[in-house]
Parts: C-alpha cells; sequence; structure tokens
C-alpha cells in the first residue's frame, strides 16, 4: 500500500512534512538548551533575587546595571564585568555627623532557592568586586561589600535562638578603579556571627574566623545549621559606591545583569 494511499499524503507531501517536523524539533532542543544555560531552568531563577527589604535601613542603591566599564584609561579584561556586561551596583551612605541618620545598609539577595540548604555543604564561595579609591578613603581597606548568609547555627548551647547572620568582610581588595580577579571567601578575609552566636562560637568582629574555623564552631554534634537566605550586603559602616559581579556559591555563579540574575555552572 503506498503513503499516498494510506494516509492521503503525496510522497512530496509527506517529504515536505517531514523536514518541517525536523526544523521543529531542532528549534525546541535549541531553545531548552539556550534556557538552561541562562539559569531559568536551573535551581536559582533570577526573579527570586532582590533587594531583602527587612534588610535594608535609609535609602542606598542595590540595582541591577551595565557595567562599569573602565575607569578611564583601563583596557582588558579589568575594565569589564568578569560576566556577560552587567553586576550589580551598590551604594551606600555613612553617618557622617551626629545629625545624620544612621548608616545606610541593604541586602541584595534570595529569600527562596536557599533556604533549608546546609550550611554545612558550603564549600566555594567568592566574588569580584569594582572597587574605588574614593572608597577606601571614606572607610580604610577593608571598606569593601559582604557575603551574608542569614541561618540557623543550631548550637547546642543556644538551642532556643534559631537566626544570626554569618557575614564574610574581604580582605582590601587587590585593585582599585578597575575589576578585580575572583576574591576566594573560603580563604581570605573573616568570617563572623551576629548576636549571642558570635559570643558562643567565639566569631565576632572583635574576634575573627577564618572560614574553616566558622564552620567548625557550627559543627558542635547537635543539629546541623541551615541555610535561611543568601546575599551580597553592605553596611552599616562606611560609605560604599561600586559594583560586584559573579557571585560564587559552590557549583554555581550568580551572573549579575542589568535584566536579571543569570545562574552558570563554575568551571
Amino acid at each position: 500500500m503506498s503513503v499516498k494511499a494510506r494516509f492521503g499524503v503525496g510522497r512530496g507531501k509527506a517529504l515536505a512534512l517531514a523536514a518541517l517536523v525536523a526544523i521543529v524539533a531542532s528549534t525546541v532542543t535549541t531553545t531548552e538548551f539556550a534556557v538552561a544555560e541562562e539559569g531559568s531552568g536551573d535551581r536559582n531563577p533570577s526573579d527570586h533575587w532582590g533587594v531583602i527589604t527587612r534588610n535594608t535601613i535609609g535609602s542606598p542603591v542595590a540595582d541591577l546595571r551595565n557595567g562599569p566599564f573602565g575607569s578611564f584609561g583601563v583596557q582588558g579584561s579589568a575594565a569589564r564585568p568578569p560576566y556577560g556586561r552587567g553586576s550589580l551596583g551598590i551604594e551606600v551612605a555613612d553617618d557622617s555627623t551626629s545629625l545624620a541618620p544612621p548608616s545606610e545598609k541593604v541586602d541584595f539577595g534570595n529569600e527562596v532557592d536557599f533556604f533549608g540548604d546546609p550550611v554545612l555543604g558550603l564549600e566555594k564561595l567568592g566574588f569580584h568586586v569594582f572597587q574605588t579609591g574614593e572608597n577606601i578613603a571614606y572607610g580604610g581597606a577593608e571598606n569593601m561589600p559582604n557575603i551574608r548568609f542569614e541561618i540557623d547555627a543550631n548550637l547546642n548551647t543556644l538551642p532556643a535562638d534559631n537566626y544570626t547572620t554569618m557575614t564574610w568582610v574581604p580582605d582590601a581588595a587587590p585593585v582599585t578603579n578597575r575589576w578585580s580577579g575572583f576574591l576566594d571567601a573560603t580563604s581570605t578575609g573573616y568570617w563572623y556571627f551576629s548576636g549571642a552566636e558570635g559570643a558562643a562560637t567565639g566569631c565576632t568582629q572583635a574576634t575573627e574566623c577564618t572560614f574553616a574555623e566558622a564552620k567548625a564552631a557550627l559543627n558542635d554534634g547537635g543539629d546541623a545549621p541551615v541555610i535561611h537566605t543568601a546575599a551580597v550586603g553592605k553596611g552599616r559602616d562606611h560609605m560604599w559606591i561600586g559594583a560586584v559581579d559573579g557571585l560564587r556559591i559552590n557549583r554555581h555563579i550568580y551572573d549579575f545583569e542589568a535584566d536579571g540574575v543569570r545562574t552558570r555552572p563554575a568551571r
């Protein structure tokens, strides 16, 4: 029996239909790949990232933007964001006079996708920063943005306390007025916990801990500590105007772009 007799379609039309199906299949495959590359099929869709309103004081800025490119005279890879064309621009003011309002604070983060993840499972952390000489003049070489995790430390010594902020304070940026390389939060700078957890673990702003020491202090034999939120933030201390890009959390890099946050696999 011929194809035409069985299906009511001539040979020429059948071949054309087969070609159309192949084109559609190819288009679908390409689209799915592009979506996966942009991260919308990954664990952290961009619409879960934004300013954490609970942790915002004053009128700071944490804005997804293009650039910065430069500064003037800077060329090559240091003159552009490390991923894509955009970054997270951050602007906070300080309390420069006794009559001024309290110093500003802002966290740009994700309150959904990291919830319940194990703190002790954090292995790779860090970001790239655009630091300026002016920022150093405002607050010194360590006047830098931070990585912050709101967590339940689950310490045996504080059974009723289920909240602290685990904060990374970077060392001074290796360059100014241009993009830095990757700043590794697991091997540089220091970590501390807010509130009673700081005193209980010995990891405070006055008694700095390495990343390994902070994790060891949480591993006290009780329930495992879990993450509430993850964020990049600044304040409350000194004025800072700059940008961050390429936030790494374990196997993912979060690429801040003007149109959203894209998830990239870390290599």
